[in-house]
C-alpha cells in the first residue's frame, strides 16, 4: 500500500512539474491565437480569419528553441503552395488528376528551396486548398496568405516581446536539477567504488540512465533561452549569462554520456574483485564536484575557473592511481575519466587542443 502511494506521489510531483514548465507555452498559445484573431478579423477585415490563430498556435507549438525557424517556414510555405497552385490551377484546370499535379508541384518546389517540416506541409495543404477550392471561392488566396502572415508574426511576437520566457530563470529551473543530478550520480559512484558495492554502482548506472533525458532537456532549454536573447530586445541584456551555457552545452551531453562509460567500468572493476586504490574514486568525487561548480559559476557571468581546477585535480588523482595496484577495468576507468575531464573542460570554453594539453599534463603528476 506504501508503495503504491509512492508511486502516486511519485507521479502527481511529476504532473505538477511539467504544469509548472508548460504553464507559460498554453498561455502565450491562448493570447497568440486571440490576437491574430483579432488583427485578422477587426484590423484587416477577414471575414474567414480561422486560419490566423491556427497559424500562430502552429509556431507556439512547435520545438522550443525553432519558433522563428517554424514561423517562417510556415509563412513561405503558404506562399510557395499559393503561387505554384495558382499558376497551376490556370493551367491544367481542377479534378482528381488535376490535383495530383499541383500538389506534386507544389510540394517539388518547396523541396527544391531546401524545405522541410512546415514549409513543405503548408506548401501542400495551401495547393491542395486552390486546386479543389480556388474555382468555386476565387478569393480564398490572398486571405490564405495573409492569414499566415498575422499568425505567424503574432506567434513570434507573444513568444519574443509580449509574454517571452526568462531565459536565465528558465534555464536555472531546468538545468540546476538536471547537473545536480548528474553530480549526485558522480558522488554515488564514487561512494559505491570506495566501498567497493558492486550492487550499488550497478543501480547508478541504471539511474544514469533513466536521467538521460532530463540532461537532454538541458540542451533544449538553452536553445528557446538563446532564441529570446537573440531577438527579443527586452532580453538582450541576458545575453552573456547565457552564452556560456549555449557553448558548453553539447559538451556537457558528451561528459553524462561518456561518465555512463565510466560508471558501467566501475560496476565491472568491483564485480570481478579489482583492487582500487583509494585516489581513483576521489579523482570520480572530484568530476562532480566539478559539475556542481561549473552550474554555480556560469549563472553567476563568473570565469569557470574552479571547475577547471577541480576537474583538473581529478586527473591527476587518476594518474595516482595508475601508478598503484589497479586491474583492468579500472585502467579504462581512468581512461574514461580523462575523456568526460576533457568533455567538462570544453564545457567551460577551453579550446580542443588546450583540453587536451591539459589533461595530458594533469595525467603526468
Amino acid at each position: 500500500m506504501s508503495s503504491l502511494r509512492g508511486r502516486f506521489a511519485a507521479a502527481g510531483r511529476r504532473s505538477y512539474g511539467r504544469l509548472r514548465q508548460h504553464l507559460l507555452l498554453a498561455f502565450q498559445g491562448g493570447l497568440a491565437a486571440s490576437l491574430a484573431w483579432l488583427v485578422a478579423e477587426q484590423v484587416l477585415g477577414n471575414p474567414d480569419p480561422t486560419f490566423a490563430p491556427i497559424a500562430a498556435v502552429a509556431v507556439i507549438a512547435t520545438s522550443i528553441g525553432r519558433r522563428a525557424r517554424r514561423a517562417v517556414e510556415l509563412i513561405v510555405g503558404v506562399i510557395v503552395g499559393v503561387l505554384i497552385g495558382d499558376l497551376l490551377v490556370g493551367t491544367v484546370g481542377t479534378g482528381a488528376w488535376q490535383t495530383f499535379v499541383i500538389v506534386f508541384g507544389a510540394l517539388l518546389v518547396a523541396v527544391a528551396v531546401r524545405g522541410t517540416g512546415a514549409l513543405v506541409t503548408q506548401a501542400g495543404g495551401a495547393a491542395a486548398l486552390i486546386a479543389t477550392l480556388a474555382p468555386g471561392t476565387p478569393d480564398i488566396v490572398l486571405p490564405r496568405t495573409v492569414n499566415a502572415l498575422v499568425g505567424g508574426a503574432t506567434g513570434l511576437l507573444v513568444v519574443l516581446v509580449l509574454a517571452p520566457m526568462n531565459p536565465t530563470r528558465s534555464v536555472r529551473r531546468i538545468a540546476g536539477p538536471a547537473l545536480d543530478t548528474f553530480a549526485r550520480q558522480l558522488t554515488s559512484a564514487a561512494e559505491a567504488l570506495a566501498r567497493g558495492d558492486a550492487r550499488r554502482a550497478r543501480e547508478v548506472l541504471d539511474e544514469m540512465r533513466s536521467a538521460e533525458g532530463q540532461l537532454r532537456e538541458v540542451g533544449d532549454v538553452v536553445t528557446a533561452a538563446e532564441e529570446v536573447v537573440r531577438f527579443s530586445p527586452l532580453q538582450w541584456r541576458r545575453r552573456r549569462a547565457l552564452a556560456a551555457y549555449g557553448a558548453g552545452a553539447e559538451h556537457l551531453d558528451r561528459a553524462f554520456r561518456n561518465s555512463r562509460t565510466l560508471v558501467r567500468r566501475i560496476f565491472t572493476a568491483l564485480r570481478d574483485h579489482e583492487p582500487v586504490p583509494v585516489c581513483l574514486s576521489t579523482a570520480v568525487e572530484q568530476v562532480g564536484q566539478g559539475v556542481r561548480l561549473m552550474h554555480e559559476e556560469f549563472l553567476s557571468m563568473q570565469e569557470p575557473v574552479r571547475t577547471r581546477e577541480r576537474v583538473l585535480r581529478a586527473v591527476q588523482d587518476a594518474g595516482e592511481a595508475c601508478r598503484q595496484e589497479i586491474g583492468f577495468s579500472g585502467t579504462i576507468v581512468v581512461s574514461q575519466l580523462r575523456t568526460v575531464a576533457n568533455d567538462m573542460l570544453r564545457a567551460t570554453g577551453v579550446p580542443g587542443d588546450e583540453a587536451r594539453r591539459l589533461v595530458r599534463r594533469a595525467a603526468a603528476g
